[in-house]
């Protein structure tokens, strides 16, 4: 009997959430019935939207249920199948959650999806190639929609989501922009990914310096907003907003905790005829194969760059997550697991 270690959600956070809300479970794995894959997971992704799942109020998506596996993307090795789809060593993607193996039954539509990693590695599948890389995608594509020319800015600039933000922006003409937190990050956004600036937003303690930094940085002030964090930041990117400009609602990382998250300004967006949309990406299974070919493409040839964090092994991942959390991870985070 092949043994899974996995880690389970122990009990719901109150505010905060700490290492006490997860466990480290060990369970076997029952033999493979017809139509079965069993995947040996190389890397799980860790990602913010996994701690709104965490609670157990009305959301977008079901809160993640107490004592199962935590859910996540991940990215393995088919080691044994009895379905005619899949066969021992293909490489694949799929909803593994936090645990080293994953039993499924790949029948089911779209639950495995196997990867080529000729040109594009593995763990690529789970951020710049992934569901982080679609999300910019969509955003910027489908909602922001930058000209040549037009300014485009990006919180948390160095992460998964908004590394490729900027960088999509840059392949469609438009000036990048990013905000990040501290200045080693700032410098990678703009010498690494390509972003003609970028500002600390920890060198800022209020709305007024904050919005004086990108009325520098963006000269002819800002035409689209991708938001992954939202309170402060969000206010001073609206004192610097265009008329018809265009802010995609991703993520309000600042409240993830149950904080309130005033905004100072709404009048803003009547004023400056604003488009504000909020969107989940897995709400767009349509897009995936368009955006997947651009993303796949720019990394398999250089042109799309990207950072990883990564922690080691099954136990790591809780600690990770909670440093996530905080901004301690250095572009798209993940636990090893091989």
């Amino acid at each position: 009997m092949t043994v899974n270690r996995q880690i389970q959600l122990a009990s719901r956070p109150q505010g905060e959430p700490s290492a006490d809300n997860f466990k480290l479970v060990d369970t076997t794995l029952p033999a493979l019935a017809e139509g079965q894959v069993l995947v040996r997971n190389h890397y799980l992704s860790l990602d913010p939207y996994m701690r709104g799942r965490m609670n157990d109020g009305k959301s977008y998506a079901q809160p993640q249920p107490l004592n199962e596996v935590m859910i996540g993307g991940t990215v393995g090795e088919v080691v044994e199948s009895k379905n005619a789809n899949f066969k021992p060593g293909d490489k694949v993607v799929g909803m593994g959650g936090w645990q080293e193996y994953q039993l499924v039954d790949a029948s089911q539509r779209g639950v495995l999806q196997k990867v080529d990693t000729t040109h594009i590695p593995l763990s690529a599948y789970l951020g710049a190639v992934g569901m982080p890389g679609v999300t910019g995608w969509y955003g910027l594509v489908k909602i922001i929609n930058p000209k040549a020319g037009e300014t485009v800015v990006v919180s948390a600039a160095s992460g998964a989501v908004g590394g490729a933000v900027g960088q999509l922006a840059k392949v469609r003409g438009a000036r990048a922009v990013g905000i990040a937190g501290g200045a080693d990050k700032c410098r990678y956004v703009v010498e690494e990914l390509g972003f003609d600036a970028c500002i600390d937003y920890k060198e800022h303690k209020d709305v007024k310096s904050l919005s004086a930094a990108l009325k520098a940085a963006c000269p002819n002030g800002i035409d689209g907003y991708f938001e992954n964090v939202g309170g402060m930041i969000l206010d001073a990117v609206m004192l610097r907003a265009n008329a018809f400009s265009r802010i995609a609602m991703c993520g309000m990382i600042s409240g993830y905790n149950g904080e309130p998250i005033p905004m100072t300004a709404p009048q803003l967006i009547l004023v400056n005829r604003m488009k504000v949309e909020g969107f989940i990406v897995s709400e767009h299974m349509e897009v995936w194969p368009e955006a997947l070919k651009e993303l796949g493409t720019l990394v398999a040839t250089g042109k799309l760059k990207y950072r990883e964090s990564v922690a080691d092994g099954i136990a790591a991942a809780p600690e990770a997550f909670l440093g996530l959390l905080k901004g301690k991870n250095f572009g798209k985070q993940l636990v090893k697991l091989i």
